[in-house]
């Protein structure tokens, strides 16, 4: 018998800036990036796919981006911008090819950038069309929302939705830049200004503890939308999701997703919803489900789960939703074999074992999870404050 063997390694190298105004003429960060990166032996091209729910709130972004590419000639503009729908809808095949298209049409080579500015949702929407023409285009991520700049926009996942299930066709593909513009943050509607904190709060309960009781000493400040308190939340968070990434598997090779602690409920709640409910508003769903399935289990103190309720609650998420009891609760427990198929047949769920300490659990008992949900429906104090109170 003859055999061949192969093996080698790839590295990917990408930074995260943290700016403002970031299309100002004063501001150089884009520039030295765009001047310093690559061959200077081919003339490179970028190409602009903007959320338009970001383009009607920043209409300035139009004669922004032509101005500062004018005095800047590192790279070729492309001098129509694509308008793409933003949330969760936008993440079809039929978007993809559009933009496929848009990639062929203007000459967008391996050696020349798509930048694609806007919320979560057209991040992984672009990131999956970009990877997949000439087998993967350079993709620039500008995040929009506070949850894309301190989760998702910092990460090497792509993909859209198929067949009822979210990210089901995607891509590991890093981009080879972020630009977090705090600029965006100040036209966010409240909703989406409080859902990345479900992210924030997510990634400190399985990893720092100091993390999280920073959350909760300046939780007023947080609802308050104080600016500096949110911009170290975005730093921090963001910190937090790239050691992960750097340190143990960042394409998911294994069946192990630390990061996905309380997606695997907040993926089937947002299909079951329709989208009505933001990422964020179901990941904080899904973090309260497991963390009062880990103490039905014995392994998270009341102690412990009662501070990430209040928290919770405090910030303003609405911890139950009429999705979860549908049908006897089976659509939940088609979430998790959905899950379960994901990760390839072997289910590994990261519960709490301490604030601060994730750990594994590789079955979940179905009639606990169902007296998980009745407790966050029951219990009447699980009232968020109302928004006047903010």
């Amino acid at each position: 018998m003859k055999q061949l063997s192969q093996a080698f390694q790839v590295e990917y190298k990408y930074n995260v800036f943290f700016t403002e105004s970031l299309f100002q003429e004063h501001n150089p960060v884009l520039f030295n990036f765009l001047n310093g990166f690559g061959s200077k032996n081919y003339k490179k091209k970028i190409l602009f796919l903007i959320d338009d729910q970001v383009i009607n709130c920043h209409d300035y972004l139009r004669s922004d981006i032509s101005n500062y590419f004018s005095k800047n000639h590192c790279v070729d503009l492309v001098s129509e911008l694509l308008i793409l729908p933003g949330g969760e809808r936008a993440k079809n095949e039929n978007h993809t090819e559009n933009i496929v298209d848009a990639i062929h049409q203007y000459g967008i080579d391996r050696h020349s950038f798509v930048a694609a500015i806007g919320g979560g949702a057209v991040l992984d929407l672009v990131g999956y069309a970009a990877a997949i023409a000439h087998r993967g285009v350079k993709h620039i991520r500008i995040p929009t929302t506070v949850l894309s700049q301190n989760d998702s926009g910092v990460g090497v996942k792509n993909g859209i939705n198929f067949k009822g299930k979210k990210n089901f066709i995607g891509s590991f593909s890093p981009p080879v830049a972020v630009f977090n513009d705090y600029k965006f943050l100040e036209t966010l509607e409240y909703r989406d200004w409080r859902s990345g904190m479900a992210e924030a709060i997510k990634v400190a309960l399985i990893k720092d503890v100091d993390f999280f009781e920073w959350l909760e000493i300046n939780s007023t400040l947080l609802i308050k939308k104080d600016k500096v308190t949110m911009q170290y939340l975005i730093y921090r968070c963001a910190e937090l999701h790239l050691q992960h990434i750097s340190g143990e598997d960042p394409f998911e090779i294994g069946s192990s997703r630390p990061l996905d602690f309380g997606h695997w409920l907040a993926h089937k709640l947002e299909h079951l919803s329709d989208f009505s409910i933001r990422h964020g508003e179901a990941v904080a769903v899904g973090i309260a489900v497991d963390c009062i399935y880990s103490n039905l289990i014995g392994v998270l103190p009341q102690k412990e789960l009662d501070r990430i309720i209040n928290l919770l609650l405090k910030l303003g998420f609405e911890l139950f939703h009429p999705k979860l009891i549908e049908k006897d609760k089976i659509n939940i427990l088609n979430g998790l074999n959905e899950f379960r198929e994901h990760l390839g047949g072997h289910l590994t769920i990261m519960l709490l074992e301490n604030i601060g300490k994730g750990m594994e659990v590789n079955e979940m008992d179905f009639e606990l999870l169902k007296t998980a949900i009745d407790t966050i429906q029951e219990c009447e104090i699980l009232q968020p404050m109302n928004e006047k109170e903010w």
